[in-house]
């Protein structure tokens, strides 16, 4: 069991919440607005960065309640707790002691899958950037640092082209820094798709892919930071006139093909790409089995037929991972049996709470 124990105060629709978890699969369900959705976002902010729906701080306090927010979880043998007071930042701390964000990407690797993402195969570049990146934060707890340190580079790169600064030693020292983050980024996008890959198993009723990182414009499969310094400074020019840098690991793309006839994600229907998606994201579950794990499915019932809704439950309950789902009514769950404890969440009065109901 990874996350023991959650505490929320003043955090999207809930005042306050306890919940006491242990290692069976928790069926969250209840009307639209209800709260359900609130609870996977508060164990997400147990993971590096903006949760899964990616809002500011400010903006996840409760409306209407000048106090911030809270969140407090035991994971594995550590008390974390988060929060962001009025008008800042969030802060962590472990153990009592301040930590940065990236911290608690070594205690617990949280997984999710919204329905936004649903458009993962249609929309832009940036989005399955986005994914492969978190998959590979999840395997590589550094990750974000490095991701960070390349970004802070391409910033100050920027910041010169758009100034319109021609003088080369300005640029060396900082096409230096990003091909050297930028080659680990590669390296690690590519591990971790080779481990998901590796990790996934049509048998289970969900279709498996083929991956692929692709470069999108120029060289972002590029893993030899000399080669990207290189590629960098030749770009110079092409840049300068865009003001900004056009290429390069920023730039990644994700691939995605299935089946004998090696059907491209993007072209396929909307029941086999949402399928798809949680083959990738069970996959990923299943490359971290021996990481304390949590997966947080919103709203993923309700989008299945009945067998792959049953496939999907068998392959929860059989995993080591925690899990966190919601649905909007509790028949959505009924191929759990037993297996799974169900919550039931109302809003009377306006306010939320939480029920557990026998199954």
């Amino acid at each position: 069991m990874s996350l023991g124990r959650l505490s929320l105060a003043q955090f999207r629709s809930w005042p306050r919440l306890d919940l006491t978890l242990d290692d069976r699969p928790v069926a969250i369900f209840g009307a639209n607005g209800s709260g359900k959705t609130n609870i996977l976002e508060a164990v997400s902010m147990l993971a590096p960065g903006r949760g899964l729906r990616a809002a500011a701080a400010p903006d996840q306090a409760r409306q209407g309640v000048g106090a911030g927010w809270r969140i407090r979880a035991d994971i594995a043998s550590h008390e974390v707790e988060t929060t962001a007071p009025p008008d800042q930042s969030r802060s962590v701390t472990i153990d009592g002691k301040s930590a940065p964000q990236t911290a608690l990407g070594r205690l617990l690797r949280v997984i999710w899958l919204v329905p936004s993402m649903d458009r993962l195969w249609t929309d832009a570049p940036e989005t399955r950037r986005r994914f492969l990146d978190r998959v590979t934060l999840s395997l590589f707890p550094d990750h974000a640092e490095i991701a960070l340190a390349y970004d802070k580079a391409m910033r100050e790169r920027n910041r010169l082209l758009k100034d319109q600064i021609s003088d080369p030693g300005w640029y060396r020292a900082l096409e230096g820094r990003m091909a050297q983050a930028g080659a680990t980024l590669t390296r690690n996008r590519q591990e971790a798709i080779s481990r998901i890959s590796a990790a996934q198993d049509a048998a289970f009723g969900f279709p498996a892919a083929t991956l692929t990182l692709l470069p999108g414009e120029g060289f972002a499969d590029e893993t030899d930071p000399a080669a990207i310094a290189g590629r960098l400074s030749a770009m110079r020019p092409r840049d300068l006139a865009a003001g900004r840098s056009l290429t390069g690991p920023h730039r990644a793309d994700l691939g995605a093909v299935w089946g004998p006839q090696e059907m491209p994600a993007a072209l396929s229907s909307t029941g086999e790409q949402k399928a798809l998606l949680l083959s990738l994201v069970l996959a990923n579950a299943r490359a971290l089995a021996d990481q304390p794990v949590i997966l947080l499915l919103d709203e993923v019932a309700a989008h299945l037929d009945a067998d792959r809704r049953a496939a999907l439950y068998d392959q929860i309950a059989g995993q080591p991972a925690q899990c966190l789902l919601t649905g909007t009514g509790p028949e959505l769950f009924d191929a759990f049996g037993p297996r799974a404890r169900r919550l039931s969440v109302t809003k009377p009065d306006g306010i939320a709470s939480v029920a557990e109901e026998l199954s």
